[in-house]
């Protein structure tokens, strides 16, 4: 895999205009882990496919809750998180969390954050810019958790993504990434042949009926990221 090749992250991320070409907003209440969530969603042309709430977030949410997670003293950093629903869940459920997205997105994330946060929080998630491949050295490698909810959809940004996974995890660190699974966006040869050069991962829960698949891994110690990416 070639990662020499630096698009411009305007063409990365591309904001489809034709998608939103009004504005407006829509709020929707969520349910999990007996924490009740208020996520609002700015539908528009700046912010793009960063408006909604994803069904694989959504997904990503049932399953924290079905296995009973307890993020208490876990440091976790969500990647990509659009409305910031899977961040500020993990949160109210103890986790110390960092919410990263595009700058374009940071103010949806903020008033959701700042919607369902317990005024006086120890805990309050922190709301921050990251685009893969270029901001991750401002952010440390020793994250307990690492997640990401729906951010496997263009193929120009996996090699970015690659990179920003190989600098945040650890030895430690496990990884939570969880995806419709597009055919013809390359989710399919992204999980099962480009992820695991890098990451010890398997498929941990699916979804058949959303065609959603969740994927754990941990960082593979014995090739290192620097070398493996020259073949």
């Amino acid at each position: 895999m070639n990662f020499d090749f630096e698009p411009e992250e305007s063409d990365l991320f591309r904001i489809e205009d034709a998608l939103f070409a009004d504005t407006f907003t829509r709020e929707n209440r969520y349910r999990f882990s007996g924490q009740e969530l208020k996520i609002t969603q700015t539908f528009s042309s700046n912010l793009g496919v960063a408006a909604p709430v994803w069904e694989a977030a959504v997904s990503l949410c049932q399953y924290f809750e079905e296995k009973k997670f307890d993020f208490t003293g876990k440091r976790v950093l969500e990647l990509g998180a659009g409305t910031g629903i899977v961040g500020i869940l993990v949160a109210l459920l103890g986790g110390d969390v960092t919410i990263t997205d595009l700058p374009h997105a940071l103010k949806q994330i903020q008033l959701n954050v700042s919607s369902n946060m317990p005024a006086g929080c120890r805990n309050f998630p922190r709301v921050r810019a990251l685009a893969w491949g270029k901001d991750h050295h401002d952010f440390p490698s020793d994250y307990d958790l690492v997640l990401g909810a729906d951010i496997v959809y263009l193929q120009d940004t996996y090699p970015a993504l690659l990179r920003t996974l190989d600098h945040l995890c650890g030895e430690g660190t496990t990884v939570y990434l969880s995806s419709k699974m597009r055919r013809e966006h390359g989710a399919v040869v992204f999980y099962e042949e480009q992820l695991p050069r890098y990451l010890e991962a398997e498929l941990v829960h699916r979804n058949d009926c959303e065609n959603i698949s969740i994927f754990r891994g941990t960082k593979k110690t014995h090739v290192p990221f620097r070398e493996a990416k020259k073949r």
